[in-house]
């Protein structure tokens, strides 16, 4: 029987028990997958962006689908930080999987304020500041656009806030990775890379947009090129430990991220077709590095050959 596969990874202070985390917004507050998914399987899991006050979000409709992807403009409806808190987050301090909260604001006080209410929560392990939101009028990409704002509110996040800092890039810029090394300036431990493409769909027989704000973010496998090629970038100029996502479905998915220079992916859209899509890839991870003889799965990070072989 060969050895045990080593799958552990660390991201600065965040230490993972395996690369495979599933993404904010596509995986509820993570007790609701418990009848589907063995939670404590997962490397981590990052909740619906949280906000101070509940929002209801966008009106319908607010998602669709598009040739190989969806898009949405779900608005970051959730039911607050508070009630995150009090209610829900006391569910899931024992489990071993790390419980991720991300935040969004419209302003540098409200996430500041929000990484102090965040920061002395048991059992959460870390925070993800969502600077790249395309569906909400403010903050969002209005902040993850320009590099001092997000130096800004970075510093001052990580001002109130102990816990590892993730920031969760928007790919709809120019050079992403600028963005990456600013978010590194203001002290973010990791970056998340990246967040959905903007996109739009119309009904060609009503001549209406498909989502009711006109535009939304596109997510799924027709992007995965696009962020593997994002994350490279990222990976090489800005010098933080990434977690990289964008249409990952399989574990071949995944290890495609990881070549690239991710330390670990999250999985988002393939939750919302398949509950089980997390601890798929963990399983398939560990049956490629038997298969290729790798028994530290950190030996696949950054390791993609950059010449194509002779002939």
């Amino acid at each position: 029987m060969s050895a045990p596969v080593q799958m552990q990874v660390s991201l600065g202070p965040l230490r993972l028990r395996n690369p495979v985390v599933a993404a904010s917004g596509t995986f509820g507050y993570g007790d609701e997958f418990a009848p589907f998914v063995d939670l404590n399987r997962l490397g981590g899991f990052v909740v619906k962006g949280l906000s101070l006050q509940p929002r209801q979000g966008n009106p319908y409709p607010r998602t669709c689908e598009t040739p190989s992807g969806m898009l949405n403009s779900i608005g970051i409806q959730n039911i607050g930080i508070d009630a995150f808190l009090n209610d829900r987050l006391p569910r899931l301090k024992d489990l071993k999987a790390a419980v991720i909260a991300n935040l969004y604001a419209e302003s540098v006080e409200d996430f500041a304020a929000l990484a102090e209410r965040a920061g002395g929560a048991p059992g959460l392990a870390a925070v993800e500041l969502n600077l790249s939101c395309p569906n909400t009028p403010m903050g969002g990409m209005l902040f993850g656009t320009d590099e001092k704002l997000t130096e800004q509110i970075v510093r001052e996040v990580r001002r109130r806030t102990g816990l590892p800092l993730i920031v969760k890039l928007t790919p709809n810029v120019t050079r992403i990775e600028r963005i990456g090394e600013a978010a590194a300036r203001g002290g973010a431990d990791i970056l998340s890379v990246v967040n959905t493409f903007l996109g739009m769909a119309i009904d060609v027989e009503t001549r209406r947009p498909m989502l009711a704000t006109g535009s939304g973010g596109l997510s799924g496998p027709a992007i995965r090129p696009l962020a593997v090629h994002l994350v490279r970038q990222v990976a090489r100029g800005a010098g933080l430990p990434v977690m990289g996502m964008g249409g990952i479905q399989c574990a071949a998915d995944a290890v495609e991220f990881l070549l690239a220079g991710a330390t670990a992916v999250q999985v988002g859209t393939a939750n919302f077709y398949n509950p089980s899509a997390t601890v798929e890839i963990v399983d398939g991870l560990e049956d490629y590095c038997r298969r290729h003889r790798v028994g530290d799965i950190r030996r696949l990070i950054g390791a993609v050959e950059e010449n194509p072989p002779p002939g």
